[in-house]
């Protein structure tokens, strides 16, 4: 089955009761027994919901995976992943990533003995170097958060193998629609769905997909246990949102490298941060992982200023200044002030994330209005 079949279809039937064609929003807490543990498939509603379920059977489709487990965000996601892990545990991390990624490995698992070592995981070298007898767990976001480098997931499963290491991708900027790291050897794929899932900024959502059958149970067994679970009602959204996924990202993926191109040639910019160009240090990499380059670009001023960062973010018209990413509409976002503010500034400066480097999620509007509300948000810098 196509991808842009099984986002339609998989995990779908009509409803039974009803012959209704969109999975119904089961609002229950709750459901009748005729017996005490004689049931149809469903006892209470964090451990099962029929809504839910279905969204788990369609993002493992669209994986390529055996299971989906879903939460109710995708930091909530994370979290399970990292409650596989055991005191004196360590985990080697992409060195640039998401904000919040880097405060939950530090800020609360690390006093749980759970140490992360954050490496340039686009050079094999250090991640080699890194490994020990206590490394369970690589975590890796490709692209990058918001750098956008690119790492090579099989490259890193190769490292991983034999070692009692767990591979996990944070897919969140590519979408499955763009990449797909079961494929590549990955052990598990996490997402925040709030973003390119959902995509249209109306609901926090997160999923974690996997192939194998114990690695799954050990994470329905985490999503009951602690309960970080989504309600019908998020998963109905998610679930409507990825009928349109392909659509979407294909669209998104055409504005961005047009809304690149745009800036690599801006005088006021000093550099632009997509993977789509053939400069780009990964380029080959994403081409071969990837089936486009996706719809995230970032791009440093000239003057490499808050103050000149703020004149952009403040006069945009079209983009919107706010947190998130992966809707219809576009973004606009500052990430040492906003998502990778909980980072320190010399851990930021390392990784190339400078005060005036600007994030774009690029949307689906007419390109040419978004290239025009960018040329007139600089004009006065």
């Amino acid at each position: 089955m196509k991808f842009g079949t099984k986002a339609i279809h998989a995990g779908v039937e009509p409803d039974p009761a009803t012959g209704a064609v969109m999975t119904p929003i089961y609002q229950t807490s709750t459901y009748a027994q005729e017996a005490p543990g004689v049931h149809k498939g469903y006892e209470y509603a964090r451990t099962q919901n029929p809504t839910r379920t279905a969204l788990e059977a369609n993002v493992a489709a669209l994986e390529n995976g055996a299971h989906g487990i879903c939460f109710s965000s995708g930091m909530a996601a994370m979290d399970a992943v990292m409650r596989l892990l055991n005191p004196g545990d360590e985990i080697i991390a992409t060195n640039d990533l998401y904000g919040g990624s880097y405060r939950l490995m530090v800020r609360v698992y690390q006093k749980f003995g759970i140490k992360a070592h954050f490496v340039d995981m686009t050079n094999p070298a250090e991640v080699r170097k890194a490994i020990n007898k206590n490394t369970r767990l690589f975590w890796i976001e490709t692209p990058t958060n918001p750098m956008l480098n690119v790492v090579d997931i099989r490259q890193m499963t190769e490292l991983a193998a034999g070692q009692n290491i767990l591979v996990c991708v944070d897919n969140t900027f590519a979408s499955p629609y763009l990449q797909t790291p079961l494929d590549l050897g990955a052990d598990i794929v996490v997402h925040s769905a709030t973003k390119y899932l959902g995509g249209h900024s109306d609901t926090v959502l997160g999923a974690v997909v996997v192939k194998d059958d114990e690695l799954a149970n050990q994470l329905h067994f985490l999503q009951n246990a602690a309960g970080a679970v989504p309600g019908p009602h998020d998963c109905f959204l998610v679930l409507r949102g990825i009928k349109t996924l392909h659509l979407r990202v294909e669209r998104a993926c055409k504005n961005a490298k047009k809304i690149a191109r745009f800036l690599q040639g801006h005088p006021k910019v000093s550099k632009v941060y997509y993977p789509g160009f053939k400069d780009h240090p990964h380029h080959e990499t994403a081409k071969a992982q990837m089936r486009a380059f996706g719809a995230m670009v970032s791009f440093d001023l000239q003057k490499d200023t808050f103050e000149d960062a703020k004149r952009v973010l403040s006069n945009t018209r079209l983009f919107i200044l706010a947190e998130s990413l992966g809707g219809v509409e576009s973004l606009i976002g500052h990430p040492a002030s906003m998502t990778h503010g909980s980072i320190p500034r010399e851990e930021r400066l390392k990784v190339g994330l400078t005060d005036s480097l600007i994030r774009l999620s690029v949307g689906v509007e007419d390109v040419a209005d978004l290239i025009e509300d960018l040329e007139q948000a600089m004009v006065n810098l």
